[in-house]
């Protein structure tokens, strides 16, 4: 049966902060909708090679591929593009002293990492993205 508290209205999923808290786990909360960020090299998907599909942890939107995921380096889960361009939204972020692009699930507003641009070819583009944000749906 549906919950009847979830809301999806022009595409965007909405839900109370007491269901997102039922729904994930205390991580995934934390990064999601607190915009915290995990600890570097300690993400589930950091050294993952597995082939499939990365979608959101909160509502399932398709945000990357396995074929754009390279290994940056930099201790997250990294992507030249998403599958989608949108699939996610991007915002001015200014916290930590540091200004940064914030790359946003487009479907619930969830936070996902950051883009930077200092990725490889084709685009030039490294999102550096939360394993706590993503689920794998391997092929």
């Amino acid at each position: 049966m549906p919950d009847t508290k979830t809301k999806i209205t022009d595409d965007k999923v909405i839900k109370s902060e007491e269901q997102w808290r039922r729904e994930l786990t205390p991580m995934q909360y934390a990064v999601l909708r607190e915009k915290a960020t995990e600890r570097p090299f300690s993400g589930e998907y950091e050294h993952d090679e597995r082939a499939g599909t990365y979608v959101c942890a909160g509502c399932g939107n398709v945000l990357f591929s396995s074929d754009a995921k390279f290994d940056s380096g930099c201790g997250w889960p990294s992507f030249t593009q998403p599958t989608v361009d949108s699939h996610v939204d991007e915002e001015r972020d200014t916290s930590h002293g540091m200004i940064r692009t914030e790359v946003l699930c487009a479907k619930c507003s969830g936070h996902l990492g950051h883009v930077f641009p200092d990725g490889p070819g084709p685009t030039g583009l490294r999102y550096c993205i939360n394993s706590a944000a993503l689920k794998l749906e391997p092929k």
